[in-house]
């Protein structure tokens, strides 16, 4: 069954974080003293949700080696590689400190991103109606719910700014594997529809 582990100074961890951001609302984090509670609590959200954009919006050569890890994975998803799909997103990690490993924020960033601009419309370059022709592959796949919403949203280009209730709904792991299911799909699609080799869009049109 699963089980809930306390962490110690988890909040204190998170509000050090936060610290840069907070100072910019006027507010100290080692020294919070506001008797506006409202005004305190309207600071943090404003100071999460700027964390957040940074944290899903990867620059430089975060964003690149998580470009290069949703490469490699969609290119496994379509060769029928799933265990080596599922190895590949089992190494992303939830955070990399010496930035040699793709992160879990910046994977599921990138994806959702990519996917609003393809399957809304708004990407010039993708095939008309992309999103109406991708189609999740049968069968049972790990995130398969998750990627059912992903892929309604992006339809809608919603996908990156609901990442918040995708990740409270179903989970970082299953948000990462919806995301390289969806992407894989929207791949396939748009491959199929103008007629190029999926190894030869990959590169192209996830970066």
């Amino acid at each position: 069954m699963p089980q809930i582990h306390f962490k110690p100074g988890l909040a204190h961890e998170l509000l050090r974080e936060l610290a840069p951001l907070l100072a910019e609302e006027g507010i100290d984090a080692d020294n919070i003293d506001v008797p506006d509670l409202d005004a305190l609590q309207a600071a943090l959200n404003r100071a999460i949700e700027r964390r957040n954009r940074e944290l899903f919006s990867p620059l430089g050569q975060t964003r690149e080696i998580a470009l290069l890890t949703l490469r490699l994975v969609v290119e496994a998803i379509l060769d029928g590689g799933t265990i080596l799909a599922g190895t590949l997103l089992d190494q992303v990690q939830p955070d990399s400190p010496d930035n040699l490993t793709a992160t879990v924020a910046s994977c599921i960033g990138i994806a959702l991103g990519l996917l609003d601009d393809w399957l809304s419309g708004h990407a010039h370059e993708a095939p008309t109606q992309l999103g109406h022709h991708t189609t999740l592959p049968a069968g049972h796949w790990r995130g398969q719910r998750a990627a059912t919403d992903i892929l309604i949203l992006a339809r809608k280009g919603r996908a990156f700014r609901s990442v918040e209730k995708l990740l409270t709904r179903h989970g970082g792991p299953h948000v990462l594997a919806g995301c390289a299911l969806v992407l894989a799909a929207a791949t396939d699609a748009w491959a199929q529809r103008s007629d190029t080799p999926r190894a030869e869009l990959i590169p192209t049109i996830i970066r």
